[in-house]
């Protein structure tokens, strides 16, 4: 017969197996997914400047920069950060300003033009939220830094 104890410590035993081995899976995935969409239309960006500069210019109006400076902006930022949350390295900094970029295209740009106002964006700004909240997870370089200065600090 199954005790209520014995049923209560192999649940303790299950969240601690999760907590282990599935949450730093978790947390690699959040930061791949979202990494991976801003790398795509980063890429996408470069790969017809002239076009990227025209889109600006007329569509992607962002209010208090130049067309041609929010391009260069939008671009650095897209092949920058993701490659950052890749490799786990300053990831909530890098998770900063993707989601000022969302927050923009949504609310700024999804104002002036409902083709902006997309539901996506705000999975991506909870994505990016879990990341600056919780951090990388175990599997990131920022882990393996912080565990290293810990011990070194002993």
């Amino acid at each position: 017969m199954i005790t209520p104890a014995f049923a209560i410590d192999r649940y303790r035993d299950l969240c601690r197996l999760a907590q282990t081995w599935v949450t730093p899976l978790v947390d690699l995935w959040i930061r791949f997914a979202v990494g991976l969409i801003f790398w795509r239309s980063g890429l996408q960006k470069i790969s017809d400047w002239p076009a990227t500069l025209q889109l600006f210019h007329y569509e992607y109006q962002v209010p208090l920069l130049p067309p041609g400076l929010a391009a260069v902006m939008a671009a650095a930022t897209e092949l920058g950060a993701p490659v950052l949350l890749f490799i786990g390295l300053a990831s909530r900094l890098a998770a900063l300003p993707l989601l000022c970029m969302t927050l923009v295209i949504q609310f700024v740009l999804g104002a002036a033009n409902p083709a902006f106002n997309n539901s996506d964006h705000f999975f991506w700004m909870i994505l990016l939220a879990v990341i600056i909240t919780r951090g990388p997870g175990r599997l990131s370089l920022d882990h393996l830094i912080a565990t290293r200065l810990e011990r070194m600090s002993r």
